[in-house]
């Protein structure tokens, strides 16, 4: 079946408009995210400080590994999304590769 002459190209002009789209946001996504692990890993080193310093008061020491735990829980979540948002660029790079190529 031929294209007509002025839709040529087109289809795969807006396929790559979309998935180039899509790599933007993907992209921004994880350097959001990587931004927000770097302020957990910051969060976590200082309350590991004060739990040092506050050593004496059990209470306080307590509040404060509580916080630095769920702390690291959100670390571990975040670096999760990272991960998945790697794959989720790394497929769409792929799709941009093949396409490239036929």
């Amino acid at each position: 079946m031929s294209k007509p002459a002025d839709n040529e190209g087109q289809p795969e002009e807006d396929g790559f408009t979309v998935l180039e789209e899509a790599v933007d946001q993907a992209i921004g996504q994880l350097s959001a995210m990587s931004e927000r692990i770097g302020v957990v890993e910051t969060k976590n080193s200082e309350l590991t400080k004060l739990v040092e310093q506050f050593g004496g008061d059990e209470l306080e020491a307590g509040r404060i590994v509580t916080q630095a735990k769920q702390l690291e829980n959100e670390n571990a979540d975040l670096r999760d999304r990272l991960g998945q948002g790697r794959e989720a660029v790394d497929r769409l790079l792929a799709k941009i590769r093949f396409l490239e190529d036929h």
